[in-house]
């Protein structure tokens, strides 16, 4: 077996990107998705692992063999039905994910978070991302790497008009927000947070990491422009 990749949350916004983005990549001979359900995309490099996400343990075999993991779990208060449940998805399903990564000696834990976590702060949704971070960077892989986007731009399987309101009127205002003081919160295309996510869990790149938005913009347009000169060629 040659270098494997596995996604956890791979039918997610991000999750489908940084799926779609890692089968681009021929250095790849396999990647791993964990999913709820079989998924409508088929390709020769993926494989996709049904999973029960309260019995992950069960399925600690589908982390043998890989090489770095890509998070992209995540929910809202309002789909999830509760805050206990908000936090079940966003914290115990990554942790007990990096937990059984961490024990089949995976070096690279990549993982979504969000621009403002912090588990110091009221907001109970960036306390919990806070709380996430936090954890994953005392489980000590080779390479930790939390990405903290602001909106993200695209087309979501279940687009709620709250979304899609922020993200018109985001849009719209992204020349103000090149500013440095409202950089952090410019709306991001999820494609260029999924291409920075991939770029860097490639990287084997040791150590603890956190990629603020603006980092992610450049990251992933630059990525972007280097595919798009490869295809070129």
């Amino acid at each position: 077996m040659g270098v494997v990749a596995l996604v956890v949350g791979a039918t997610g916004l991000v999750g489908n990107l940084v799926v779609e983005e890692l089968l681009k990549r021929d250095e790849l001979d396999e990647v791993r998705i964990l999913v709820r359900r079989q998924p409508e995309v088929t390709h020769p490099r993926l494989k996709a692992i049904i999973v029960d996400w309260d019995r992950l343990e069960s399925y600690r075999e589908a982390f043998f063999g890989v090489h770095m993991v890509y998070n992209c779990l995540g929910t809202t208060i309002k789909k999830a039905g509760s805050q206990q449940a908000f936090r079940k998805v966003d914290v115990e399903y990554v942790l007990k994910a990096a937990e059984l990564a961490k024990q089949a000696g995976v070096q690279q834990f990549v993982a979504v978070s969000s621009v403002g976590a912090n588990p110091k702060v009221r907001n109970f949704y960036l306390r919990t991302k806070g709380e996430m971070e936090e954890r994953l960077a005392g489980m000590r892989f080779k390479g930790v790497h939390l990405f903290r986007p602001s909106l993200l731009l695209g087309d979501r399987p279940d687009r709620r008009f709250g979304e899609w309101a922020a993200s018109v009127l985001m849009t719209s205002l992204d020349f103000a927000f090149r500013s440095p003081k409202l950089a952090p919160y410019r709306a991001i295309p999820a494609r260029n947070v999924a291409r920075a996510m991939v770029h860097i869990g490639m990287t084997n790149l040791p150590g603890h990491h956190v990629y603020t938005n603006e980092i992610i913009q450049v990251l992933g347009e630059a990525e972007a422009t280097s595919t798009e000169g490869l295809v070129q060629e």
